[in-house]
């Protein structure tokens, strides 16, 4: 893609607050927990000609999560943010695997396992892909970690 340009410097990465032309802006939002896509939600949700596209999950409770959820305002920096943007979300992109994935995995794999820690993952799923995997494998070990619990490996 030739007019493709990739931003390194925060210096470049503000110049885009002052941009007036269509632009699409990808960023690694990390559920829009943390970086420059902060900065550029705060620098244009409030505007009804944007769309803020999800391509990935959300955690409960994180910034990405009350956008879709249609939570107005929200707070970015600790300043309330009218939501004036079109929101929209595509859930194919993720880089993890989903439950039926991981349920695909345990089944390939032959020969007595002795342990499984789920260790990933909102609580309510977690314990509930836990009693799967116990149903799938009921000679192994599953472990649901609760939250500061260490595993030692």
């Amino acid at each position: 893609m030739e007019n493709l340009i990739y931003i390194r410097e925060v210096a470049h990465s503000m110049k885009l607050n002052d941009l007036k032309e269509p632009v699409i802006i990808i960023s690694a939002s990390g559920m829009a927990e943390a970086g420059r896509i902060r900065h550029h939600l705060a620098n244009n949700i409030g505007n009804p000609l944007n769309l803020i596209l999800f391509i990935g999950y959300c955690a409960e409770h994180t910034l990405g999560a009350q956008i879709m959820s249609g939570r107005n305002p929200v707070n970015i920096f600790g300043e309330p943010h009218e939501v004036r943007a079109r929101v929209a979300s595509i859930d194919s992109f993720s880089g993890h695997a989903d439950k039926n994935e991981l349920r695909r995995y345990v089944e390939a794999i032959t020969g007595n396992l002795k342990k499984i820690a789920v260790i990933h993952g909102e609580e309510e799923q977690a314990l509930a892909f836990g009693q799967t995997l116990r149903t799938m494998k009921p000679q192994t070990e599953v472990l649901v970690p609760e939250y500061q619990h260490t595993l030692e490996i």
